[in-house]
């Protein structure tokens, strides 16, 4: 028996917090109607078995490959080109929805003024719209604005993460130390002047870090939005899946792990880089 002074005095508030999160999760459990025992029935196990049976040996036929690659280089310019846009939109937008460049901010000891928040907050809301709708029903419109093919995909890509790398641009900009631009801002430097020498150099590690994961996740999101149209490694692997072509499959998830990977690595560098 524990004495007193050897129980744990957090003991209590961590079964009730056990307990709320046990409460709140449930009607969560029950609405998603959560029955991991269906993958235990019969049929269900022998329909997975045989389908991913056929995924070894991988296909390696020289004319499938080639499609493979073709299809490969197009999901990574789809993901390249929609981070592109995105990000020619998220830096403008960041600055202004961030308070790091507010002249009212510098002279008055990091309080904004109206006028600032006058600005900020239209911006914030538009950054919030643009990320709250999935880039798949973005990919959705714009397959049937623009027709099928690649260029749904960018557009979606770059609307969609213009808003994420916006936001999280803004709250890096705002959490580095303030002090240098501040004082370049009330020496009467230039608010971008401020920006490159000020913010910058203290926010430019953890903002590239940040964008080559979106880029890692870009990627994935193309290969999404091929199921609906837009080309890449998810179009193929749809019309794949269609044909009960496993061996099919397990190539071009392969290759999407290789991708991944990359993404990975080249973060990785360029953090080493930049610290």
């Amino acid at each position: 028996m524990l004495n007193a002074s050897q129980r744990d005095p957090a003991m209590a508030p961590r079964i009730l917090i056990g307990l709320l999160a046990i409460a709140v999760l449930w009607p969560g459990i029950q609405l998603s109607e959560l029955n991991p025992a269906v993958l235990l029935q019969a049929e269900n196990r022998e329909q997975m078995a045989s389908f991913t049976g056929a995924f070894w040996p991988p296909a390696h036929e020289r004319d499938f490959l080639e499609l493979l690659l073709e299809a490969t280089l197009q999901t990574l310019a789809v993901a390249t080109a929609g981070m592109a846009l995105a990000w020619l939109l998220a830096v403008p937008a960041g600055l202004l929805a961030s308070r790091a460049l507010s002249l009212n901010a510098a002279s008055r000891g990091g309080r904004p003024g109206a006028w600032s928040r006058l600005v900020r907050l239209p911006v914030r809301g538009v950054l919030i719209f643009l990320r709250s709708v999935p880039e798949i029903v973005w990919a959705l419109l714009f397959v049937r604005a623009v027709g099928l093919g690649p260029t749904a995909g960018v557009l979606a890509i770059a609307i969609t993460y213009s808003g994420m790398l916006g936001k999280v641009y803004a709250e890096i900009f705002e959490s580095v130390d303030q002090r240098p631009a501040h004082a370049l801002l009330q020496a009467g430097s230039g608010r971008l002047a401020a920006f490159f020498y000020g913010i910058l150099p203290n926010a430019v590690s953890e903002a590239v870090s940040y964008t080559v994961y979106r880029w890692e996740c870009a990627v994935r999101a193309s290969v999404v939005m091929g199921f609906v149209g837009a080309g890449g490694l998810g179009q193929q692997i749809d019309l794949s899946m269609r044909m009960f072509a496993g061996a099919e499959v397990a190539s071009m998830l392969l290759t999407f792990l290789a991708l991944v990977m990359l993404a990975d690595g080249l973060s990785r560098l360029l953090r080493g880089r930049l610290a």
